[in-house]
Formats: C-alpha cells, sequence, structure tokens
C-alpha cells in the first residue's frame, strides 16, 4: 500500500491496481476503471476494435443480461458510460453509497465472464450501432472527417495513432466473433486496469470489497505486443488535405507535433495553445474575431492539444470563416497570427493562459467522478495519480521564454499540417470563375 494522505494505493495479487480518494460530497460513490487499451492498441484491417468493446461492454455477460448493468445503475439514480481514446478505454458509474456493492460485482462479472456472454447476434446488433454511429458522427457531419484526416496526415501509415478510435466501416464489417473474443482476452485483465473510488468510505473498507469481488479474477495469460509509436521522421510540412463538400463555411484546422503529454514541453505547448486560442482574451479570438472580424464566434476555443502519452501530440487550431470569408484569408490569417508567437509573448498573456488552464482543470475535478477521472488517468499513463490534484504546479515555473522557444521551434510551416474544408457551390464557383478565365485567354487577339 501506498499512501500520500489524499490517495492511498493498493495493487491486488492479480495485479489490480486500485487507487482510493476521498468524496468531497457524501453519500456517493464514484467507481472508474481505465484499461491501458485504445485504439493505438489495434493493427491494420482491425481498426475500431477498442471502441466497439466499448459498447460491447454492456451488452451482457456471463451472469448479467443485454443492458441489465445500464438498467441496475438508472433504477438507483446513478449515471453511467464509457470513452475509448487512443491510449485507453475507461468505464465509469457513480451511485449512492449504499451501491458500491452492486457496481463492483458488475464490474467484476463483465471483467471475468464478458466472453461467456457474447453472441453472433450481439456483435451483429453493437457493430451496426456503431456503424451508425460513423454516420451520424463523422461521414454525415458537417467538418466530420476533421480527426480522421488530421491524424492520416500527422501520423504515417502504420502508425498506431494513424486511425481514429471509431475505425473503417470495413474493419467493422470485417469483425467475426472470434477475433471479438480474443481482443477481450488479450487485452481485458485485471493486470491492465486501474480502478479508482472516490467516496466517503475508509479506503481500508473498499479495499475489502474490491478483494471480494475483484481478487480471483486471474491475470492475463499473455500480454500482446502493442504496435511501435515511435516516429522516425519530421512530419515535413505543410502538408495538406483539401475537402470540398456541404459545409456552411470554409474550416481550417491546422496542427502541429508537439511533445508527449506528461513531458515538460507537452506543458509548455499547452500553454501557447492557451495564449493562442483559449478563452476571449486569447490572440486568436480577439484579432479574428473581435477586430478584424474574419472568423465565426467561437467563444474562445480555437486551439487545444490532442494529448498522446505514448507519441507526439497535437497543437490543433481550427477556426470557420464567417459569411462572404475564403477560406485562403481565414488560412493565411491564422498562420500570421501562430507565427507571431515565436516574437514573444507578455508575462500577462502567460499570468491568463496559466489561470485558464487552472480553471478548467479544477473545474474538471470538483465532481466525485471528474475527479475519480483524472485520477485514473494520472495512474494508468503516469503512475502518478497524485497529479490529478497538483497538475496546475507544472505550469507554475514555465516561462514567458519557454514559450517563445517552443513556438519558434514547433509552430513552424516544416512541423504544420493543414486540412481545409470548403463549401462545394464556393468551389465550384471558382472552378467556373477560373474556367472563363482561361477561355477568355484563349479568345483574346495575339499580337
Amino acid at each position: 500500500m501506498e499512501t500520500s494522505g489524499r490517495v492511498e494505493q493498493y495493487e491486488l495479487d492479480n495485479g489490480l491496481r486500485l487507487v482510493t480518494a476521498p468524496a468531497s460530497t457524501g453519500q456517493v460513490a464514484s467507481v472508474n476503471l481505465w484499461y491501458g487499451v485504445g485504439s493505438r492498441h489495434e493493427v491494420p484491417g482491425r481498426t475500431g476494435f477498442a471502441h466497439l468493446f466499448e459498447h460491447l461492454m454492456f451488452q451482457g455477460s456471463g451472469n448479467v443480461a443485454k443492458g441489465e448493468h445500464f438498467d441496475v445503475v438508472e433504477r438507483l439514480g446513478g449515471d453511467i458510460n464509457a470513452s475509448t481514446s487512443t491510449d485507453r478505454t475507461n468505464y465509469f458509474e457513480t451511485v449512492p453509497t449504499h451501491a458500491l456493492d452492486s457496481i463492483l460485482w458488475l464490474e467484476a462479472d463483465r471483467l471475468a465472464t464478458l466472453r461467456e456472454g457474447m453472441t453472433q447476434e450481439v456483435l451483429d446488433n453493437q457493430r451496426d450501432v456503431v456503424k451508425n454511429e460513423r454516420r451520424q458522427r463523422y461521414d454525415n457531419q458537417p467538418y466530420g472527417t476533421a480527426l480522421e484526416r488530421i491524424l492520416r496526415l500527422a501520423y504515417p501509415e502504420g502508425h498506431p495513432y494513424h486511425h481514429s478510435t471509431i475505425g473503417s466501416m470495413a474493419d467493422l464489417d470485417a469483425a467475426d466473433l472470434d477475433y471479438v473474443k480474443s481482443f477481450h482476452k488479450a487485452h481485458y485483465g485485471p493486470d491492465n486496469c486501474v480502478l479508482t473510488i472516490v467516496s466517503d468510505l475508509e479506503s481500508a473498507d473498499v479495499l475489502a470489497r474490491v478483494e471480494k469481488y475483484f481478487g480471483a479474477i486471474p491475470a492475463r495469460d499473455f500480454i500482446p505486443e502493442t504496435p511501435d509509436p515511435t516516429l522516425r521522421a519530421p512530419l515535413g510540412g505543410p502538408v495538406r488535405d483539401s475537402v470540398s463538400e456541404t459545409v456552411p463555411a470554409a474550416g481550417v484546422f491546422i496542427g502541429f507535433r508537439v511533445p508527449a503529454y506528461g513531458e515538460r514541453g507537452h506543458d509548455v505547448a499547452q500553454l501557447a495553445a492557451a495564449v493562442l486560442g483559449q478563452g476571449q482574451g486569447s490572440r486568436l479570438y480577439r484579432s479574428l474575431v473581435v477586430d478584424r472580424p474574419i472568423a465565426a464566434d467561437d467563444g474562445g476555443g480555437s486551439a487545444d492539444i490532442l494529448p498522446f502519452r505514448y507519441t507526439d501530440s497535437l497543437l490543433l487550431v481550427n477556426m470557420l470563416a464567417r459569411e462572404g470569408v475564403a477560406g485562403d484569408v481565414l488560412e493565411q490569417a491564422i498562420r500570421e497570427e501562430v507565427a507571431k508567437l515565436a516574437s514573444g509573448i507578455t508575462d500577462e498573456e502567460l499570468d491568463r493562459a496559466r489561470a485558464v488552464l487552472e480553471r478548467e482543470h479544477l473545474h474538471s475535478i470538483a465532481s466525485p467522478s471528474g475527479l475519480a477521472d483524472s485520477i485514473g488517468s494520472c495512474t494508468q499513463l503516469l503512475g502518478d495519480p497524485e497529479l490529478a490534484y497538483t497538475w496546475p504546479e507544472r505550469w507554475a515555473d514555465v516561462t514567458a521564454e519557454e514559450v517563445r522557444a517552443a513556438a519558434e521551434r514547433l509552430l513552424v510551416d516544416d512541423n504544420m499540417l493543414v486540412v481545409r474544408f470548403d463549401p462545394e457551390s464556393e468551389s465550384a464557383a471558382e472552378t467556373l470563375e477560373v474556367e472563363a478565365e482561361a477561355d477568355a485567354a484563349a479568345d483574346a487577339p495575339r499580337g
């Protein structure tokens, strides 16, 4: 056992890591399980499986009927959900404290016996659900394919971060029951899980309950090899992907590779992103939304970082053009504003950026559920649950010169990708205009 006063850590004999922490409010318990499996663990031809499993984990197990997990939590008046990313899949519930045993039993049962409840019918049904989700959120949504296009530009073919978590239609269609079961066996073991419980119970009490329900589940027989996330070449930008489709306005998405989540360089890049485009005092908002104005009002949310733990992260800037503003105009303005960061930032800008990031972090851990999620993240990805409380300290000693130097080094053309969406009507009009000019030039009398 390790203890720090705020959190206590335990490791069961089967490798399950348990972290307990006190809740800021009584009579509720938040349970959060972070499994070390995400889309980076998938191989070409088998994309989308980590996310598919997020759905399958609610479709019954050896002792629980399809949909019963949701029903139990909802009857208790609790909250339940799950999510998948590149680096993990997590499952989380918040329920009255008296229901903690029920939740632990449910989570342990689907960890131990999910394959017993897995059928072809369940697979077919959830595959269709995921495919429909892909249609709604990606294929039929304005700018919906932006993330996929960004990842394809940022990471080379075959790299584990090259594809999005949703996967491709073809790979989802090719999913078979045997492979689905083998995926669960390979990745879903207690030795690949961080279980965080935030409650008003004594940690020894929580440990005893977790031992009761999870202690007998065996660790995995083997540890699957994870695809190599090493980047062996610089981005070599600027690299581009231009799209003409039915969108309400031109959209500009610009990305830069920055250091991995957990490194000091990532903390510096977070501050650079905040200076650029987080909050209504940020440079992009003041310059392109208020002063000129050529960008749609996004409330001050134009820059952020995709935080990847095991490879370079991505600092992304995205803005939509105002009506009548061409994509070329907006893109050029954004690039000019980004380039100015290399000339330096003021201490006032840096203080504002720190305040924005700290407020966002404190808000994220204000609830028992948010705190449990942050603790699970810091434990699974960085091995330090205390970071959930102390993360703002990482920004405290970053200097304005560090931010400027990082911008000079990283926010440059040869480390840049651009994804552009332009309305089909504008693209067609531009094509007709170019053709008309060419025709006129061909018909002009020659001297």
